[in-house]
């Protein structure tokens, strides 16, 4: 790949991102899909891309993996394969301009829809929030329509096999199904541990069974392998920096770094 010296360094910045968002804030790396695809073009950074976020995942899930909810991630694979097919076909087909409006456009919605719901729910809420900001993280992992024991209700299967299709289609199309399960996970109401853990182990096994669609589109080859081989370092140190300062995040403001972080990503996409 020819890639400028400055090129690289905002590669290597993006990979940073990365990792901070497998450890910290889920969702951040929708800037790094942008950067990645603004360097290279738009169809082979999303394969150049997929191993540095695998780097990331298994460091997440070494990093969280006891807070994971597996009722909601098992009730989301079956839904999230349907959407990696639908996307392959998509990628098969579509240019670099239609993918990156697509998914612009549906971050942008899933971001506006979640808002409506969590501004609902606030209201409804209210008088226990004091109560909820309270609760022990590591115990007490949700709280909603997805917590526990409220895993088979139909309303709550039917919302995760819409987020799971939209996230299995836009992870294959461009890696940006970060910022659907951020927002699936927010409107489910899970705590910052429980959020961590469920999304570590749902990306882990969602990109690693992507990888052969992308090798057979010959979007993961020989060339961005030697790229990832240079940037994947960086994905270990901003997931090093990114595990020291979650701590630091209070619930409040991680909810809104996320969400803000997914609409930059989807504005970068729709109008770039």
């Amino acid at each position: 790949m020819d890639i400028t010296t400055w090129g690289l360094v905002a590669l290597a910045a993006a990979a940073l991102l990365v990792g901070f968002s497998k450890t910290a804030v889920n969702g951040a790396n929708t800037i790094s899909l942008a950067v990645f695809a603004a360097v290279l073009p738009a169809r082979e950074s999303t394969g150049a891309l997929l191993p540095l976020l695998l780097v990331g995942d298994v460091i997440a899930v070494i990093t969280y993996r006891r807070h994971a909810h597996w009722p909601t991630l098992l009730r989301m694979f079956p839904a999230v394969a349907v959407g990696v097919g639908a996307g392959t076909l998509f990628v098969a087909w579509a240019g670099d301009t239609t993918i990156r409006r697509s998914i612009g456009a549906i971050l942008l919605f899933m971001v506006a829809v979640t808002l409506w719901r969590r501004r609902v729910a606030a209201r409804a809420a209210a008088r226990d929030e004091d109560t909820a900001q309270d609760e022990d993280e590591d115990e007490n992992a949700m709280r909603g329509e997805d917590a526990p024991g409220a895993a088979g209700t139909g309303k709550a299967r039917l919302r995760a096999q819409s987020y799971g299709v939209a996230g299995g289609f836009t992870t294959m199309v461009a890696n940006a199904g970060g910022p659907v399960m951020s927002l699936y996970l927010l409107s489910a109401g899970f705590r910052k541990l429980g959020f961590l853990g469920t999304s570590a182990w749902f990306f882990l096994v969602v990109n690693a069974f992507k990888v052969p669609f992308m090798v057979g589109l010959d979007l993961i080859n020989a060339d961005s392998l030697k790229l990832d081989a240079m940037l994947a370092l960086a994905v270990v140190l901003g997931a090093l920096v990114g595990r020291a300062a979650v701590t630091h995040i209070n619930q409040r403001l991680f909810d809104r770094l996320v969400i803000a972080a997914t609409v930059i990503g989807g504005l970068q996409l729709l109008l770039r």
